[in-house]
C-alpha cells in the first residue's frame, strides 16, 4: 500500500471498533449484490425441457382438433336437423287440401248417386296420403288413445259409455308428424267417462 492509500484507509476507519460481526454482514451484503451466473442447463436436463414443451404442445394440438372435429360434427347435425324438417311449411299447406278432400267424401257418402265421385276423391286421397308418408308424414293416432298434450289439442270434453275417462272420444281435425315432429296437433274431443 502506498502512504496515501494507507491514509485513506485509515480516516475511513478512524474511531470505529472492529467487530467481527459487522464485518461479516458486509462481506454478505457485498455477495448479494454480486449476481452469480446460473449453472449452465446440462444436456439431460435441456432435453427434459424441450421433452416437457413438446408434450404441452402436443396435448395443446390434440384439444384443437377434437374441438374442432366437434364444431364439425354439430354444424353437420345442425344442416341435417334444418334440411331434415325445411319441408314443414308446405307440409302445412298440404294438410288443408287434405282435410278438403275427406271432407269430399264424407260429403259424398251421405249421398248414394255419387258412389263414382266419392270411389275416385277416396282414390286421390289415398295418393296424397301415400305422396305425404314417402316425406315422412304420418298421421298422429288419436280415437281411443289416452289424450297425450304432445301430440293431442283438446278442444272440448263429453261423457262416453264407450272410453273411459282421459281418452280421446273423437277426433275432429287429424294431426300429423314430419318424421318425429309434430306438424299439427290432433283436435280433439277428450272423454269425462260414463254419463252420470
Amino acid at each position: 500500500m502506498t502512504p496515501e492509500s494507507d491514509d485513506q484507509f485509515d480516516d475511513q476507519f478512524e474511531g470505529r471498533v472492529y467487530d467481527p460481526d459487522e464485518a461479516i454482514d458486509e462481506v454478505l451484503q457485498d455477495e448479494d449484490a454480486v449476481q452469480i451466473p446460473e449453472q449452465p442447463e446440462t444436456r439431460d436436463e435441456e432435453m427434459e425441457r424441450l421433452r416437457g414443451e413438446v408434450d404441452a404442445a402436443e396435448k395443446r394440438a390434440l384439444m384443437a382438433q377434437a374441438e374442432a372435429e366437434n364444431f364439425r360434427k354439430r354444424m353437420r347435425r345442425d344442416f341435417e336437423g334444418q334440411l331434415k324438417f325445411a319441408t314443414t311449411n308446405i307440409v302445412t299447406d298440404l294438410l288443408e287440401v287434405r282435410d278438403n278432400l275427406v271432407r269430399a267424401i264424407e260429403a259424398a257418402a251421405a249421398g248414394e248417386q255419387n258412389s263414382g265421385l266419392r270411389e275416385g276423391v277416396e282414390m286421390v286421397a289415398k295418393q296424397f296420403d301415400d305422396a305425404l308418408a314417402k316425406h315422412g308424414v304420418r298421421q298422429i293416432p288419436a280415437e281411443g288413445e289416452l289424450f297425450d298434450p304432445n301430440f293431442h289439442e283438446a278442444i272440448s270434453q263429453m261423457p262416453s259409455a264407450d272410453h273411459p275417462s282421459g281418452t280421446v272420444a273423437h277426433v275432429a281435425v287429424t294431426g300429423f308428424q314430419l318424421h318425429d315432429r309434430v306438424v299439427r296437433p290432433s283436435q280433439v274431443v277428450v272423454s269425462t267417462g260414463p254419463p252420470q
